[in-house]
């Protein structure tokens, strides 16, 4: 198993927030659940680009930080649903101050990243 040769500051609160964070849909998984989304179907739905694997580890990795709780019901067929936990909570107002910026700055960003393209 791979070990890294530096270990994460964990006392550093940006390191802390990183690992929520940065990873590329986590915080569409936070939003999508927060909004309603809550069984592993209806969040890949919510989420076409990212591939339902690639989904799946994260939600996994949310699981291990109590960000997301797990419900598997004994009923056939298995049903899971996934809900937030008070940590998770508290992060979705961030994840909305995120988004609001997004969309206020979109248009410049595209037209960075437009003209980014046609130099390449």
């Amino acid at each position: 198993m791979y070990q890294k040769k530096i270990r994460d500051d964990l006392d550093c609160g940006i390191v802390i927030t990183m690992k929520v964070f940065c990873a590329k849909w986590k915080p569409c998984i936070i939003d999508a659940i927060s909004r309603g989304f809550k069984r592993p179907s209806e969040i890949h739905k919510q989420i076409p680009e990212a591939a339902p694997r690639v989904l799946d580890i994260q939600l996994r990795e949310l699981l291990k930080l109590g960000v997301v709780s797990k419900d598997a019901s004994g009923s056939f067929p298995l049903r899971t649903v996934y809900t937030l936990t008070p940590l998770g909570n508290s992060v979705v107002p961030i994840i909305h101050q995120l988004d609001q910026w997004g969309t206020s700055y979109k248009s410049q960003v595209k037209e960075k990243l437009s003209a980014a393209v046609v130099l390449n």
